[in-house]
């Protein structure tokens, strides 16, 4: 069977290979750290971990071209964990088991990884090739950067040297960008005390599965269904027609994915059984025929389990389905001025709740400072409307374009010499590093490109394989034609 070893460029999926090897979910970098800084010390080239954890890597210029100025390659070396319900995968010590779907190559019931593992293979195929032309080159590979991007917040002033920077996380061939969206993580948290159910109800665990799911930046415009969102729908019928009292919700596990399954358990009287089990059947029916075009089947099961010790105050229940039920989510605005991107969006991620507190987690997105925090603070007023504390934490500004960028004018020449057209400059729906990283390092020209990915944050993930050949002769060709100082 082909693997995706014997893909071209082989120096490129060969690195990649040994990445799915190592576990490296977000919060677990010690394997993965380990590996990267005795890859670049078996080089030979100056190999550190600085503060945080990021792993630096320097290599000096081939000859004859000292005089260009640094470039720096940067990737994050942690990957989202979502697997398939179905799917047993430890992410602490299993491996990703990859295969070759015609022209993408995917994971077995889980995330592939190629976010951002194939802009680390990358780095590492420029690192140990030496036959390339290229200035000063330095790999900066940061960790955490799926849950909050903890390596670009703690990158100090001055452990850089570069002057430019090629940020090897976006996932469209052929597309540079030049900008991005800011967030800021939203988090609602209430306390109480459990109540205990009534007299003679009985108990069910409904669960909804079947999304697709997805980033939360770059798939928010596609109309995907948020698994808190459709069970809020199905909860607020539920207690009006069933009388359902709630004793727990698990929707959702990572601020920048959108949720793709959620499970609430609930007690009802006995003898509501049947009108809950209809409305479990109307819903899932309503949910297909509404997301016919972008999910896969949706299913709305029914299971009947053994009796709860506790259930949530039905006061503060309904105050929760009520704010839940009217929390945004998805896109609020397109940028006026190029009216097919995103500008500003929110994700309700993960809802936690039990029968004795509970926490509600989103992220929101704008490439405007103004509107991002107009709908932060809309947000807050949502949840602090029912008494739940909220936080707002870990906000970053959004990466302003520079149209007149050397590296820029440089890149889009030598992509048109090289396949034939130019490529699509862009500003993503997305929190790349790069704006976190201009700020500690002012001054620094940024572009961020790389291969073609679908489905990142999801067990659908996919890397298109024609694109990696392209996207890796691209940063070759631009590394030999970096500026002189």
């Amino acid at each position: 069977m082909k693997t995706i070893e014997s893909l071209a460029p082989q120096n490129v999926w060969k690195h990649f290979y040994s990445l799915t090897r190592i576990p490296r979910p977000s919060g677990f970098m010690g394997p993965i750290t380990e590996f990267l800084l005795n890859f670049g010390k078996g080089l030979g080239l100056e190999s550190y971990t600085d503060e945080i954890g990021n792993v630096i890597i320097r290599k000096p210029a081939t000859a004859g071209m000292e005089d260009r100025k640094g470039i720096i390659l940067q990737a994050h070396m942690d990957m989202v964990p979502q697997a398939n319900n179905d799917t047993k995968h430890d992410f602490t010590k299993d491996p990703i088991e990859t295969y070759i779907d015609g022209d993408w190559v995917k994971a077995r019931g889980t995330t592939l990884g190629g976010d951002n593992g194939l802009g680390v293979a990358a780095i590492m195929a420029i690192l140990e090739d030496k036959n390339l032309k290229h200035g000063p080159l330095e790999a900066l590979i940061t960790v955490d950067e799926e849950t909050g991007m903890v390596g670009a917040f703690g990158l100090k002033a001055g452990e850089l040297q570069g002057e430019i920077l090629l940020n090897l996380d976006s996932e469209d061939e052929g597309e540079l960008y030049i900008g991005c969206a800011g967030g800021i993580d939203i988090t609602a948290e209430m306390k109480y005390e459990g109540v205990k159910p009534e007299e003679g109800d009985v108990c069910y665990r409904v669960s909804l599965k079947g999304l697709r799911g997805g980033h939360s930046g770059l798939e928010i415009n596609e109309g995907r269904a948020n698994a808190n969102k459709l069970m809020v729908r199905f909860m607020y019928d539920a207690v009006i027609e069933a009388e359902a009292r709630l004793a727990s919700w698990n929707g959702g596990n990572m601020r920048n994915a959108i949720p793709r399954e959620c499970e609430v358990v609930i007690s009802i009287p006995a003898e509501n059984a049947d009108t809950l089990l209809e409305l479990a059947k109307d819903h899932e029916a309503m949910y297909n025929e509404e997301y016919n075009a972008v999910e896969t089947p949706i299913t709305l099961t029914v299971e009947k389990i053994d009796a709860v010790a506790e259930l949530v105050p039905e006061e503060i229940q309904d105050g929760l389905v009520r704010a839940i039920f009217a929390c945004q989510n998805g896109v609020t605005r397109m940028i006026p001025t190029i009216p097919d991107t995103v500008e500003t969006s929110s994700n309700l991620a993960i809802v936690t709740i039990d029968s004795r507190e509970a926490s509600i987690k989103i992220l929101a997105r704008s490439s405007s400072d103004s509107m991002k925090d107009y709908l932060a603070n809309s947000l807050e007023s949502c949840f602090a409307m029912i008494g739940m504390e909220v936080t707002l934490s870990g906000s970053y500004s959004g990466w302003q374009p520079n149209i007149n960028s050397p590296i820029l004018a440089s890149m889009k020449k030598a992509y048109q010499v090289q396949f034939g057209n130019e490529p699509a400059v862009k500003v993503i729906h997305a929190g790349l590093e790069c704006g976190i990283i201009g700020a500690a390092v002012p001054g620094l020209d940024m572009i961020s490109f790389g291969p073609t990915l679908r489905s990142p944050h999801s067990p659908d993930e996919r890397a298109y394989i024609p694109s990696v050949p392209k996207f890796y002769d691209f940063l070759v060709q631009t590394l030999a034609d970096s500026p002189k100082k």
